[in-house]
């Protein structure tokens, strides 16, 4: 009886009967995914651009072979320019004068000296004095140039535009240039009649300003020869004089404030090998002077 019990009691041979229904639908769930993927359709270049979306995202670079030379641009190499570095010389500048209410001020400057010259005696550095009431006049005086060319630009704005004159400021010089063409008969100094309302203009700028107002005549270097010209320094000259006999007509402007100059053809603006070039050099020029610039050099501009 009790072996009958024990031998019950034993699990049935094979496999448990839920394994068979585990297995049968594994199969049918394989099918159908292969079933799926049979009737897809991969879309090439959407996978691509996922693949190199992912690619760049992880770090993933291109393999590049070894008889292949690497190529690639840098930022810095495409934005940056070296240059070469200039040596600055830094002057020293030590205030010896204790009261400040004095117009001028004394300084002394101290630079570094050179190792050759060491051994050779230094002569003894002087202090430079600035004066600065001589600053505030230049600085006076180049403000006055810039109005007043400013002023003429607007008054002669139709003569600038058309080509009789021409009008340049530099610091506390301002210049006005008379074109031979429409002012003065070719080889002649007599103002053309039809000119004389441009030097009114210029007339009445020039009764509001203060300052020496020097006017030089300029030619071409073709020789002239006449009974009333022998060479073109007279002509140059006259035509200087033409301009301020007519500037003075009036009465109106200080007489010793003017000076005139004929320079011939020894500062020319352009090569007289060509006909542009010698019209452009024969001309009078209107030079006003602001400030102490007595020795300003009359071609600077």
């Amino acid at each position: 009886m009790s072996d009958q019990e024990e031998e019950c009691k034993c699990p049935p041979e094979g496999l448990p009967a839920w394994l068979a229904t585990f297995a049968d639908l594994m199969t049918l769930l394989m099918s159908f995914f292969v079933l799926l993927l049979s009737f897809s359709e991969m879309d090439v270049m959407k996978f691509k651009q996922i693949a190199g979306s992912m690619a760049k995202a992880f770090g993933v670079q291109n393999e590049i072979k070894v008889k292949d030379v690497p190529k690639g641009t840098s930022v810095i190499a495409q934005e940056f320019s070296p240059g070469k570095p200039k040596p600055t010389l830094i002057v020293t500048l030590q205030q010896e004068t204790i009261d400040s209410t004095k117009n001028s001020l004394d300084f002394e400057t101290e630079q570094s000296e050179s190792p050759e010259c060491d051994n050779e005696p230094q002569a003894p550095t002087k202090p430079t004095t600035i004066d600065l009431s001589s600053l505030n006049e230049n600085a006076s005086a180049e403000k006055e140039a810039e109005n007043l060319s400013r002023e003429l630009a607007q008054n002669l704005s139709a003569e600038l535009n058309s080509g009789l004159l021409e009008l340049q400021s530099k610091k506390s010089i301002v210049l006005i240039r008379i074109r031979e063409q429409g002012s003065f008969p070719s080889g002649g100094a007599k103002l053309r009649t039809s000119f004389k309302p441009v030097i009114d203009k210029i007339r009445k700028i020039l009764l509001e300003t203060k300052g020496e107002i020097r006017v030089a005549g300029h030619t071409d270097d073709r020789p002239i020869q006449t009974p009333l010209y022998p060479s073109n320094w007279e002509l140059s000259g006259a035509r200087a004089a033409s301009v301020v006999r007519e500037l003075l007509s009036t009465g109106e402007l200080d007489r010793k404030r003017f000076s005139i100059y004929g320079l011939a053809d020894t500062k020319s603006l352009e090569s007289n090998d060509t006909a542009d070039g010698r019209a452009k050099n024969r001309r009078v020029e209107i030079m006003i002077v602001n400030g102490n610039q007595s020795n300003q050099n009359t071609q600077e501009l």
